[in-house]
């Protein structure tokens, strides 16, 4: 019987995970960040608050089609398919430059995209279109093409430096922690050329060109008094450090990666041993080590989500493949077995709760209960298109042309499914609806959206509305139970002295 070709082997496995991503994208409403990013592509700027513009550019042109979500949705699952493309050649790559390394090349690449492949917030980067999605794929092709540039040859040509240049500046474009792709540049062409490559004048047309496409964001925050950038560093501060949180950070990625972790033991025992790399080589893994030791930091402050590590994850798969492949071809298989099934059944659960909407013990509350409701963070995906459709009858039918909520994160995924009507956030801070539509005019109505997965107490009194009144009210049932429940109030009189209060407080 014939070998299956490692062609064939990579084929399938690409294909069978965008078809997941596919299926997937198709049933599930956009969750609150696809939505302030869909938000993005309903509204084209040279950059926005809380991001650079690209998550929103790549949308525009399907956006002002009013194309279907699942339509919006081939955008991450297409970058996820070409980010696996770039991890599989640069583990091949790799696998040449190694002199020792067991296994093949073929094998490194597919140990590469496999372990890639189970892991579960990586598969989320696939479904909803996040900058992260983007900035995975520009540190793939950012490491590939760094890798191909160590060669003296190509180095001497000019388009391979403009492909350089062009991948910085669409990094710079997706998201501000792209700095962090572009400093190991830096060292591994500076380790392998020397100070004579600055005596080139490819890296310099590289450079800028990678300058002239950021532009825009440099121009929107000098527009905008640079509050992009003030924001950025405020939320990197976070608050006070605990070591405490460093570790909880630290396990739960260990949890959520544990077959990249244990390739990149198997590339320093089995492949590396007492082979030591040179240095440019040695750099590459800088692409893993900076970003990810910065967000380990930041975590100690409560600055840092589980999902901003992913590029730098995405930077390891190449270097895991590698000693995953050496492991199974030394023998090491039963935790490669392990940890794979394990990812592999998580990945599967995760999914299997998002098309249930959580675990079915979990239900939404009872009307008339005064307990807050258990959350479930998988119920983001139900019931917002009915929530904006209720909302547009409701203002139409009580003449009001404003729209509320008391906290922006409820903000965008009402914006969407309600749009063209504007939505103000009633709350004291500063956010991307500060921009978009301001605060509410005083003395003006509005339709008060509280959802019972963040619900909030009613704003009457002083400085708030004169008075609110109950519009309409529904459950949102799926998978045979009410998974949470949408109260619509006719709000009148505002005041401009946002002071929101979580149903639950004291």
């Amino acid at each position: 019987m014939p070998a299956v070709r490692p062609s064939t082997v990579l084929a399938l496995l690409l294909l069978g995970h965008s078809l997941l991503h596919f299926v997937l994208g198709w049933v599930l409403g956009l969750s609150g960040d696809e939505a302030h990013y869909a938000l993005y592509g309903a509204q084209p700027a040279l950059s926005y608050y809380d991001h650079p513009p690209l998550v929103g550019w790549v949308q525009w042109p399907l956006v002002a089609l009013d194309a279907p979500e699942g339509f919006l949705r081939l955008i991450p699952e297409a970058l996820w398919a070409f980010t696996a493309l770039f991890i599989h050649d640069t583990a091949r790559r790799l696998h040449t430059l190694l002199v020792p390394a067991a296994g093949s090349a073929d094998a490194a690449g597919l140990w590469a995209v496999l372990a890639y492949s189970l892991a579960p917030v990586l598969h989320i980067l696939g479904i909803g279109l996040l900058p992260d999605t983007l900035l995975m794929l520009f540190t793939a092709a950012i490491l590939w093409q760094t890798l191909r540039l160590l060669d003296e040859s190509v180095a001497q040509r000019l388009p391979e430096w403009l492909l350089l240049g062009a991948l910085l500046g669409l990094a710079g474009l997706s998201k501000y922690t792209a700095i962090f792709a572009a400093l190991p540049v830096l060292a591994c062409l500076l380790s392998a050329h020397g100070l004579r490559l600055l005596r080139q004048a490819g890296p310099w047309i590289a450079l800028l060109l990678a300058v002239v496409l950021v532009l825009p964001v440099f121009v929107w925050n000098a527009q905008h008094d640079w509050i992009s950038f003030a924001y950025q560093l405020k939320h990197g501060k976070g608050s006070h450090w605990q070591l405490g949180q460093v570790l909880v950070f630290l396990l739960a990625q260990a949890l959520l990666y544990p077959l990249l972790v244990w390739g990149g033991f198997g590339l320093r025992h089995k492949v590396l041993g007492g082979f030591e790399l040179d240095r440019s080589q040695a750099w590459l893994l800088a692409f893993f080590a900076l970003p990810f030791a910065v967000l380990a930091y930041l975590s100690g402050g409560g600055s840092s989500l589980p999902h901003w590590t992913a590029p730098a994850w995405v930077a390891l798969a190449p270097f895991a493949g590698l000693g995953l492949a050496a492991l199974w071809a030394g023998g090491r298989r039963t935790l490669i077995w392990v940890l794979g099934s394990l990812q592999a059944l998580f990945t599967l659960g995760m999914y299997v709760l998002m098309l249930l909407a959580g675990p079915p013990w979990i239900a939404g509350e009872e009307p008339g209960s005064g307990e807050p409701e258990m959350v479930n963070p998988f119920t983001d995906f139900y019931g917002w298109d009915e929530a904006g459709a209720h909302a547009q009858q409701l203002a139409r039918d009580n003449n009001i042309s404003h729209l509320a909520v008391q906290n922006w994160t409820l903000a965008s995924r009402f914006a969407w499914y309600a749009r063209p009507l504007p939505v103000h956030v009633l709350a004291p801070d500063f956010d991307q609806f500060s921009l978009w539509t301001g605060p509410l005019p005083v003395g003006e109505s509005a339709v008060l959206l509280d959802w019972s997965q963040m619900a909030h107490q009613l704003p009457v009194g002083e400085g708030l509305f004169e008075r609110c009144e109950p519009g309409e009210s529904f459950a949102v049932q799926h998978a045979g139970r009410a998974i949470s429940r949408f109260r619509l109030y006719l709000c009148h009189g505002w005041g401009d002295r946002p002071a929101p209060r979580r149903q639950d407080a004291s």
